[in-house]
């Protein structure tokens, strides 16, 4: 993922300066939404209540990353998270640079050239626990205040629970991929979790084994467990089934992780497209194998078994279908 923000509209995502004016003067939603789950899409709708057009306001780096040397696993990244709030019906996200000067800047001053002068909202929504500015100085009470002065309306949405009564968050979505466990990291997302990326030339072992492969090398923080998954693939705007391996390749070099994705029932060349990669099941942790006789029968294996899974997959929701089928 870079932090270099886009000079304008390039897949959804905008700087400052270069929101168009034709979506200026509607909704804004401000906060991080690493993932757009279900709790961000609650403040997206709230947005949405007030007046239209809706643009997301978001932050680059994400202020986590900013402020502390530990890697953050990012869920989404700018485009992704532009195409995610495009199709639940927003304009588009508006990516603001976090540095050292935002950092610094008073929280009404930030209201005033950022909100007010940057994109001239009629409403704001935000969620409960967002601060903002100098030492976390503004908070959605205070925005409230300042909204009715400056001429918004303030909508400020409380925290939205899982069906099991917790808290939905990014964190948590974090801890479930980490573990493998799509199942509960699509319920508090709403859709199942997808890379983006070009495809790579590799060593072509998957070849000599009759399973070639598509391989992307995903960001360094990616904390998705590694292992084997049944996955959805869009090549060109076309949907495939497929089976990936995610991880170091034990059996191989133990390298760093790459993503290999065999597309079934595909011919084509791959090298140079930008895949994406739907985890719709994981289907075991990586094993090293010995040679590639043993490997070939595990991997016969896994196509099988990823499409039995990918047999009777249906959307989570409308915004999956939009999003990964």
């Amino acid at each position: 993922m870079t932090d270099e923000m886009p000079p304008g509209g390039v897949d959804g995502v905008y700087a400052l300066e270069t929101v168009p004016d034709e979506l200026k003067g509607g909704a804004v939603a401000i906060g991080n939404f690493d993932g757009v789950h279900l709790g961000h899409q609650a403040v997206l709708a709230a947005a949405a209540q007030g007046a239209k057009p809706v643009l997301v306001l978001t932050f680059e780096p994400h202020p986590r990353q900013f402020f502390s040397s530990q890697p953050l696993f990012r869920i989404t990244t700018p485009p992704q998270k532009a195409a995610a709030v495009r199709a639940l019906g927003c304009a588009g996200v508006v990516a603001l640079p976090f540095d050292a000067a935002l950092a610094r800047e008073p929280a009404e001053d930030f209201v005033d050239r950022v909100v007010v002068d940057g994109l001239k909202p009629r409403h704001v929504a935000v969620g409960h626990d967002f601060h903002f500015g100098a030492a976390r100085g503004g908070n959605a009470e205070r925005l409230t205040e300042w909204g009715e002065a400056k001429g918004f309306s303030t909508t400020t949405v409380s925290a939205v629970a899982a069906d099991d009564g917790s808290v939905i968050s990014s964190t948590r979505i974090r801890r479930a991929l980490g573990e493998g466990d799509l199942p509960l990291a699509g319920a508090l997302l709403g859709y199942r979790y997808n890379v983006t990326g070009p495809v790579l030339h590799g060593q072509k072992r998957g070849r000599q084994m009759n399973y070639p492969t598509a391989n992307q090398a995903l960001d360094p923080t990616n904390g998705l467990r590694q292992g084997v998954y049944a996955v959805r693939v869009k090549v060109d705007g076309a949907r495939y089934d497929g089976v990936a391996s995610f991880g170091s390749r034990p059996t191989f070099d133990n390298g760093a992780p790459l993503l290999e994705t065999h597309v079934f029932d595909y011919s084509g060349d791959l090298y140079g497209q930008t895949l994406s990669v739907t985890f719709v099941s994981f289907l075991r942790a990586n094993t090293k194998f010995d040679g590639l006789d043993a490997l070939k029968a595990q991997l016969d294996k896994d196509s099988a078994d990823a499409r039995t899974a990918l047999t009777t997959v249906t959307p989570l929701s409308a915004l999956d279908a939009a999003l990964n089928f």
